[in-house]
C-alpha cells in the first residue's frame, strides 16, 4: 500500500513502553518547583515578530510535494521551518531546539521526504516518545507526501504485531514509532535497522525522561553509518548532549526557542484548602465564559479514571487518557475532543505530548507536574497557532 494510504491496527495489545513517574511513595519523589514559576502573563506579540526568509515555494523539493504543501495552505514557513529545511536538503546532521507546537514536523519531514523521492534506495526512521506523537508525525508526513507512493509503517505498542509485522514485509521507506516497539522488531528480525540512512529523534528530551536511552542507543547502533541525522528537543541538557555527540557528524545547531514556556500562554495557580474545595473550584473553573475547550492532567491511571467520573456525575460530558488504556480507546477520546464532541479531557503525561489540537483554550494542572519540563510540555497544549491560552495550576496551601 502507498504511504499516504497507511493506518495503524487498532487491535489491543501489551505496551511495553515504560510507565510514567508516579507521585506516590514507590516512584521518584517530584521536583519542588516553587509556585512563582507557573505565574506568567502572556505576551502574544513576540509570537508574531519572526519574518521568514523563504516561502515554502522558494524550497527546492519535489514538485509532489509542494503541490501537497499548497494544498494544506502552507506559504509562509515557521522560524525552525525556516532555518531547518534549506540545511536538511543540503544532507546535514541538525539539532533544532524550539518550544512545542512551533511545526518541528514539517521542519524535517519535508528535506526526508525530499530525499525519499530521489533516492528510492534511502529509507527513514523517526523515533518519538508516545503513540499520540508518533501518529501524529504519521499524518502529517502522509499528508506532505500524498501521491508519492512512497511506503510507511508505524511501530507503536497498544496494538498488535501482526499488522505491523505484514507492513514490515513490504520494505516500507519509512518507519515511525516508539523506541519500545521498534527495538521489539528490531530484536526479533522483523526490522533490519542497517538499511536506514536518515534517523529522525523527535523529542529527545522526552524519551530520556522516560528510560528510553538504552533503547535509543541500542538502536542508532544498528542504523546505516553513513547517515543524516535529525535530533529535536526543547532543552539540551547534557544526556541529550551525550546522545547527539555518539551519533551525529559535525551537526548544525538550530536554536529558535524563545523561553521555558511559550508566550502565548496566561499562566497561574489556582489556590485551594481540602479535597472538596479543589474539585468545587475545578468545577467553578469550567464553567466560566471563554473556557471552551480543556485539557486537565493528574498524576495516576487511577486519579484520571476517578476525577473523570467525578465531572461527569457533575454533568460535564468528559473522557479520559492514559497509559492504562488501549490504543483504540486512546484514540476515540481524542478525536471526540478534537472533533468537540467532548470539551473537556482528563490526562496523565501521556498526552503531554503528541496532542495536535490547535483550539484548546485552557490546561489545568490538577495535579503538579513531575519536573518543570513536564510542565512546560503540558501547557504547550495551549496557546497553538497564534491563539492566546490559559494555564491553571492547582496549588494546596
Amino acid at each position: 500500500m502507498s504511504y499516504y494510504q497507511f493506518k495503524s491496527s487498532r487491535t489491543s495489545d501489551r505496551n511495553r513502553r515504560p510507565s510514567y513517574p508516579r507521585s506516590n511513595s514507590r516512584g521518584p519523589k517530584k521536583e519542588n518547583i516553587h509556585p512563582s514559576r507557573f505565574i506568567q502573563s502572556a505576551k502574544l506579540e513576540t509570537e508574531l515578530e519572526y519574518k521568514p526568509t523563504h516561502n515554502f515555494s522558494d524550497f527546492e523539493v519535489h514538485s509532489v510535494i509542494h503541490d501537497n504543501l499548497a494544498r494544506k495552505n502552507f506559504t509562509a514557513p515557521t522560524a525552525i521551518q525556516d532555518q531547518t529545511i534549506p540545511i536538511g536538503l543540503a544532507g546535514k546532521d541538525i539539532v533544532g531546539i524550539a518550544n512545542t507546537g512551533t511545526g518541528k514536523t514539517a521542519a524535517f519531514a519535508i528535506p526526508m521526504l525530499n530525499k525519499l523521492m530521489s533516492d528510492k534506495n534511502s529509507a527513514a526512521l523517526i523515533m518519538a516518545p508516545t503513540r499520540e506523537l508518533a501518529q501524529q508525525i504519521e499524518e502529517e508526513c502522509r499528508s506532505i507526501a500524498k501521491n508519492s507512493g512512497i511506503h510507511g509503517a508505524i511501530l507503536i505498542g497498544g496494538v498488535a504485531m501482526g499488522p505491523q509485522l505484514r507492513d514490515l514485509r513490504m520494505n516500507p521507506q519509512i518507519v515511525i514509532g516508539t523506541p519500545g516497539r521498534i527495538k521489539d522488531h528490531a530484536t526479533q528480525g522483523s526490522l533490519n535497522l542497517g538499511r536506514f540512512n536518515i534517523v529522525v529523534l523527535d523529542e529527545v528530551d522526552r524519551m530520556l525522561d522516560m528510560g528510553f536511552i538504552n533503547d535509543i542507543s541500542h538502536i542508532l547502533k544498528l542504523t546505516a553509518s553513513n547517515r543524516q541525522s535529525f535530533f529535536f528537543s526543547a532543552t539540551l541538557d547534557s544526556r541529550v548532549k551525550t546522545i547527539i555527540e555518539g551519533f551525529s557528524s559535525d551537526p548544525v545547531h538550530i536554536i529558535v526557542k524563545t523561553g521555558d514556556t511559550s508566550n502565548n500562554v496566561e499562566q497561574n495557580i489556582v489556590t485551594y484548602m481540602g479535597k472538596e474545595e479543589k474539585i468545587k473550584k475545578l468545577h467553578e473553573l469550567l464553567i466560566q465564559d471563554g473556557v471552551t475547550k480543556t485539557l486537565v492532567f493528574d498524576d495516576t491511571h487511577r486519579s484520571v479514571e476517578k476525577l473523570s467520573k467525578e465531572l461527569e456525575m457533575r454533568g460535564f460530558i468528559t473522557d479520559a487518557i492514559h497509559g492504562g488504556k488501549s490504543q483504540a480507546q486512546r484514540q476515540k477520546a481524542l478525536k471526540r475532543f478534537k472533533d468537540n464532541q467532548i470539551k473537556i479531557l482528563v490526562a496523565t503525561d501521556v498526552a503531554a505530548r503528541g496532542i495536535d489540537v490547535a483550539d484548546i483554550t485552557h490546561v489545568v494542572n490538577y495535579s503538579t507536574p513531575q519536573t518543570y519540563g513536564d510542565y512546560v510540555h503540558r501547557i504547550g497544549r495551549a496557546g497553538r497557532a497564534g491563539r492566546l491560552g490559559y494555564a491553571l495550576t492547582f496549588i494546596e496551601k
